[in-house]
């Protein structure tokens, strides 16, 4: 160790060699010079740094040792707490499925108790209307019969699913069967409560209709001792709901109803309360959808009433409603013709009233009788129906400006069919030869007069329209601007419309 402090190469090659002999000497000379320079600078570091090394190794393995005991410590009491916190995470976990899973199982369980409920309740309900139906079927006592018919009234007043199951049970035929009673209580209860089976349940309207009811109802106002004032309410009720359904109407229809409701209608002695007398419009209207029955509706007075009740605000929409069924045949077109002032009603409606829809009605009603008969043609230009017509061509709706531009190209046809006949030997000039006017020496005037004389009735008529058209826009402009009615239009406003022709409508 001394040697290689000292660094003494030399006697660290040859001091081992001293007893050897010279040709041994000279033998390590030739190996020693015989290694290269690299070899012996490598041997150099290696001696110098032999303890060193060693002892930088062995301090290196204790280091590392150490190192790898404390990481390993290190590593042992990380992965405790690791496993302690997994371990929590997974108690958690679990705690937190068995609460899921408990509280799915109580809204599980609660669900399916509250099904059991529903169902036991509908079942209850069931026999309970199992138990209805029985009593409306026991002939013998009638009080419990009405009793279990003004049950079923309540029950079928709101609630379409009790309607279909009653229906089913077999409630319908015995509350019809109850109108061949004598008791006026019992046609009353059961009455209703057919109307109310039928609410929004066509099976239901047909059902009931099948079964007889229309015939027992007519039996009852055909009655010898008088017509109650509740029960004809009642069956007023029962044939508006049952002509709703279109296999209905003929069946309603072909029987005695409609004149029962248009005597209800016509009543003016009060015996029918106003609900009454607005289901019997409304159930002829619905009948004279089915043209079949417009025949039976022509029989009676009707058509005579109801245009004599246009202005009614409450009723004009229906009545014009049942007009235009009406027209659709013949004879219906010949019944509205054949009532004084028919046509001079009609067209006033245009004028006065603000509803699309009654404009709409009535000039449907007037476009199908100005296209089948020439002498309703001459009724509506006598009752001034241009100016309508031109004003509701411009401010009408749309369906309505259609109808009213037919009904004015019809008018304008025949009316010109008709004065290429009276006026044909009119169409020269009327000024245009020396012969007919007197000089221009003050004679001028005399043949503007002439000229004026002799202009014809259509151009008369044109003017006269235009000038009622715009006076009728100028009160409908006031109207809706909210000043007094009685407004005295200007001076210039009357210049305007009395020198204004066609080509200054706001087109």
């Amino acid at each position: 160790m001394a040697n290689c402090h000292r660094n003494n190469v030399g006697s660290l090659v040859l001091d081992n060699h001293h007893t050897t002999k010279t040709t041994t000497v000279g033998s390590h000379f030739r190996i020693w010079n015989s290694l290269s320079a690299a070899t012996i600078r490598r041997i150099i570091f290696d001696s110098v740094s032999c303890g060193a090394s060693s002892r930088y190794n062995h301090r290196r393995r204790d280091a590392d040792e150490f190192a790898s005991a404390s990481s390993t410590a290190r590593s042992d009491s990380f992965s405790s707490d690791e496993k302690r916190q997994q371990q929590q995470q997974k108690h958690e976990h679990r705690s937190r499925q068995n609460a899921g899973s408990e509280k799915l199982s109580d809204l599980l369980n609660m669900a399916e108790f509250e099904a059991e409920a529903e169902t036991k309740k509908k079942e209850e309900a069931l026999e309970e209307l199992k138990q209805l139906v029985k009593e409306l079927q026991q002939g013998e006592d009638l009080a419990k019969r009405r009793a279990a018919a003004a049950t079923v009234r309540l029950l079928a007043k709101e609630d379409l699913e009790v309607r279909g199951t009653l229906a089913m049970l077999g409630a319908i035929p015995p509350l019809v069967a109850m109108l061949d009673s004598e008791d006026i209580d019992s046609h009353i209860a059961s009455l209703y409560a057919l109307l109310n089976l039928g609410i929004g349940n066509d099976a239901n309207k047909a059902a009931i209709v099948k079964v007889g009811s229309v015939h027992k109802m007519l039996e009852l106002i055909e009655s010898p001792d008088g017509l109650d004032s509740s029960v004809s309410e009642a069956v007023v009720a029962n044939f508006l709901g049952l002509s709703a359904l279109d296999s209905n109407k003929p069946i309603i229809g072909s029987s005695a109803a409609i004149p029962f409701l248009v005597s209800t209608l016509l009543s003016l002695d009060n015996k029918s309360s106003p609900q009454a007398q607005q289901d019997a419009l409304r159930a002829l209207y619905n009948l004279s959808i089915f043209p079949a029955n417009i025949p039976f509706i022509l029989e009676t007075d009707l058509v005579p009433f109801l245009i004599n009740l246009i202005g009614d605000m409450e009723v004009t929409e229906r009545t014009l409603s049942i007009l235009s069924n009406l027209v659709s045949i013949r004879e219906g077109r010949k019944a509205i013709s054949a009532v004084p002032d028919a046509f001079p009603i009609l067209v006033d409606v245009l004028n006065w009233t603000d509803s699309p829809q009654c404009q709409e009605k009535t000039s449907y009603i007037l476009m199908v009788m100005a296209h089948k008969s020439y002498g309703d043609k001459q009724a509506m230009i006598e009752a001034g129906i241009m100016s309508s017509l031109l004003e509701l061509s411009l401010l009408g709706t749309t369906l309505a400006q259609k109808r009213a531009s037919r009904i004015l190209e019809c008018l304008r046809t025949d009316k010109g069919k008709q004065v290429s006949g009276s006026y044909a030997t009119v169409s020269a000039p009327i000024c245009g030869s020396s012969s007919s006017c007197p000089k221009p020496d003050g004679g001028g005037k005399e043949c503007l007069e002439e000229e004026e004389e002799m202009m014809s009735e259509e151009k008369k008529a044109v003017k006269q329209l235009v000038q009622q058209s715009l006076q009728n826009n100028m009160r409908k402009i006031v109207k809706r601007a909210n000043l007094p009615q009685d407004i005295v239009p200007s001076d210039h406003f009357k210049s305007l419309t009395s020198s204004s022709t066609s080509k200054s409508l706001p087109f």
